[in-house]
């Protein structure tokens, strides 16, 4: 008997769902594609507007490196160290008659304050280089190779002395005292000479120094002729000093320091109040700068929101158009708001190209002018990198603020009212 196996009709596939979606936001990547085009159908006018807003922040960028460029001369010349910043000269008024002695040292140093001295003793002196026929050198400093150091001397030309390399320094005035020119040939060259100490009587007391040879020059025509020769090279060391540097252990210990000796009659001399007093100078010019900087950005930031002003004007069928195809307010006023952004990031980066880039080249310039009158290389134009950072971002708000009021206008335009006003 055959079994008749009864087929079951197969199941139907249950149909697939269908998705709608309805997020119509345009992605970041449509939005960038979709700013770009208006330098394909508005290309003069664009790229105007992005010239415009590059020549305000270069503006900007421009005058305020000058300033920080200043601010970096007149504080490199005050400070060249940690030490000497921590540093104070002090002296006695002319008026008073009185010398720092041993004594006096011996007990400044035995303040807790104060972690080390280096003394500074100053006579005429009478120098001769390689035999020739000698010359007078009206200041003469007999100090201990701690000095540089802690006064932020050095030389141009050469080096400074040490306990192991002693020598001499000798400034390019007194080598005009001595007939010779400032320049490298100099170094090495043997030196002798006598210093007259004066005596409580009015006499002077001839001291000779030891055969020592030319370590190094200072090239600043500024200053005054005069030489520095190690502590260790004279016949008979000083006892009665002109000034002292005294250097505190610490930054905080400065101005105690400073008012306690100031108690004791002395003179101070700390290169702290001069940077302090620099730095408010040249914040101040840069400020100043910075306001002239503004006022031309202000300019182009108002020359911008009227470019997307009349790009809105422009483009109200435009935004009809999308609207009826779907975009929703959020698309249209991201757009606009890409659109001025965009503007405004690269009116920022050609701003600095322009700013940095005409700094850099006058920087050449001043430095191939200073090295060929045998200075050295001067900066006079600094951008530091957070500020051209802040300078990237303040340009990318601007064009953010300048888009705005059109992106929002442009969002809540219904399609009907965009055709009507069109």
């Amino acid at each position: 008997m055959e079994t008749i196996t009864e087929k079951k009709p197969a199941e139907s596939a249950a149909p697939e769902k269908l998705l709608v979606r309805t997020d119509h936001s345009l992605s970041m990547l449509d939005l960038l594609k979709l700013s770009l085009r208006v330098f394909r159908t508005k290309p003069t006018r664009t790229i105007l507007t992005v010239l415009g807003m590059s020549v305000g922040i270069g503006t900007v960028v421009f005058l305020v490196s000058l300033g920080y460029g200043l601010q970096y001369i007149l504080i490199g010349s005050l400070l060249t160290g940690e030490d000497s910043l921590m540093t104070l000269e002090a002296s006695y008024p002319g008026e008073s008659g009185k010398a720092i002695t041993t004594e006096k040292m011996a007990e400044i140093k035995l303040d807790e304050g104060v972690d080390r001295i280096s003394p500074i003793a100053e006579f005429s002196g009478e120098m001769s280089i390689s035999g020739e026929a000698p010359g007078i050198i009206p200041i003469t400093r007999v100090v201990r190779s701690s000095y540089f150091k802690l006064a932020g001397v050095s030389s141009d030309l050469g080096d400074v002395f040490t306990e192991d390399t002693p020598g001499v320094i000798l400034s390019a005035q007194a080598l005009k005292l001595l007939g010779l020119k400032t320049d490298q040939s100099i170094i090495g060259k043997e030196v002798t000479g006598k210093v007259s100490y004066p005596k409580p009587d009015g006499s002077s007391e001839e001291v000779i120094i030891s055969k020592l040879q030319i370590l190094g020059i200072i090239s600043d025509e500024t200053e005054p002729p005069l030489a520095y020769v190690p502590y260790s090279s004279v016949s008979k060391e000083p006892t009665a000093f002109k000034s002292i540097l005294i250097k505190a252990k610490n930054v905080d210990m400065v101005i105690p320091l400073r008012d306690k000796l100031e108690k004791e009659g002395f003179l101070i001399s700390a290169k702290v109040d001069l940077v302090n007093q620099a730095k408010k100078i040249t914040n101040a010019i840069t400020t100043v700068l910075l306001v002239f900087g503004a006022a031309a950005l202000v300019v182009s930031a108002i020359g911008m929101f009227n470019t997307m002003i009349v790009g809105f004007l422009e483009r109200i069928y435009e935004v009809g158009v999308m609207k009826s195809l779907g975009a929703t307010d959020g698309d249209v006023q991201n757009l606009f708001l890409m659109e001025s952004f965009m503007i405004g990031f690269l009116g920022g980066v050609m701003g600095l190209a322009i700013g940095v880039g005409g700094g850099t080249i006058i920087n050449f310039v001043m430095s191939t002018l200073s090295q060929n009158f045998g200075s050295k290389a001067l900066t006079l134009f600094i951008t530091p990198v957070w500020f051209a950072v802040t300078t990237l971002v303040l340009s990318s708000c601007i064009g953010l603020i300048s888009g705005y009021w059109p992106s929002r206008n442009a969002s809540k335009l219904s399609p009907r009212e965009a055709f009507v006003r069109k």
